[in-house]
């Protein structure tokens, strides 16, 4: 936040999520103390798959460290970095393709699966 262009700028959106670190209106209020142009915005309770570094440790929790059968730390050491060499040859953006009309039409036949139930027994 002291370099450019973050400490020029109008505004930085800092996206986090609900870690005890950062969790809530005392994190937003300590960022906003530090540094006035940041706006702190936390991603939703319970929607990990939105946070790509969650995405990105659960790969390395699969593909690098179970099982866990390291003979020592520079062994992991060097596991670790060669996925992060590999995954960075073979990441692409995210595409998300999930849309409004997607969601509205998910929320409506969850609303249905809920009222079908009890309309059954009346």
């Amino acid at each position: 936040m002291r370099q450019e262009p973050y400490c020029s700028a109008k505004r930085v959106f800092c996206v986090v999520d609900n870690g005890s670190s950062h969790r809530g209106r005392p994190s937003i209020d300590r960022m906003s103390q530090w540094y006035p142009n940041a706006l702190v915005v936390h991603t939703p309770i319970h929607a990990s798959w939105l946070n790509q570094v969650e995405i990105y440790f659960s790969l390395v929790q699969r593909k690098v460290l179970s099982p866990n059968e390291f003979n020592d730390l520079a062994e992991l050491e060097n596991s670790l970095l060669g996925f992060q060499k590999y995954y960075e040859r073979i990441a692409k953006p995210f595409e998300w393709k999930f849309t409004r009309d997607d969601l509205k039409r998910l929320l409506a036949k969850a609303a249905d699966a809920k009222v079908a139930p009890s309309s059954r027994a009346a």
